[in-house]
């Protein structure tokens, strides 16, 4: 999501988490009106409604049309489809950059200290974010004999195997008759 997006979905979920402008909404998703008809439905005074209008414009959830000296205002349900699509999923995930670097970088303090890590996560993705800093230990290009593998991973944490296996699994890392070697641009399995 795009910082422009946010930024009109912040301004967006601002607009409706007040109740007067959600009633207003709801008046003019029934049907057109004008200030005075909105401040007989709700026993808000003029300036409040206008006040509260004013900002729903603003965003495009309604709309005004003049008539003389009386504004008529209606409902813009095209901004609600907009909200509807800022708010799918991936795009929250996008916005929230909860899978991104800040996210693998606590994901690393988390389990190591300093090059030593602590334990093998559990949870798969976690694992992932481990098993990507690990591949990293192994410079692209090269083939490492499967000892020379243990050694470099015993460098980080006693189970070897395990780990090994794992980078494998996740498609890190290639073997091929006891040869292993880091996979270009790899993607692990998720």
């Amino acid at each position: 999501m795009s910082d422009e997006d946010s930024q009109i979905l912040i301004q967006l979920l601002k607009v409706l988490a007040d109740e007067s402008r959600i009633r207003i909404l709801g008046i003019l998703a029934d049907h057109e009106a004008s200030v005075d008809e909105i401040t007989a439905y709700l026993g808000l005074k003029a300036p409040t409604v206008s006040h509260h209008l004013s900002r729903l414009r603003e965003l495009g959830l309604v709309q005004m049309r003049p008539e003389g000296n009386t504004h008529f205002y209606r409902f813009q349900p095209e901004s609600l489809r907009q909200l509807n699509r800022l708010l799918q999923p991936d795009r929250l995930v996008t916005m929230a950059n909860i899978e991104g670097d800040g996210w693998e970088r606590k994901i690393l303090r988390d389990f190591l200290i300093g090059e030593k890590l602590k334990e093998i996560p559990a949870s798969r993705k976690k694992r992932v974010v481990i098993l990507k800093w690990l591949a990293e230990k192994f410079a692209m290009d090269i083939r490492y004999p499967e000892s020379e593998v243990n050694e470099i991973i015993s460098r980080h944490h006693p189970d070897f195997a395990t780990l090994r296996r794992e980078l494998i699994g996740n498609q890190l890392m290639e073997r091929e008759n006891g040869v292993y070697w880091r996979i270009n641009d790899a993607t692990p399995v998720e």
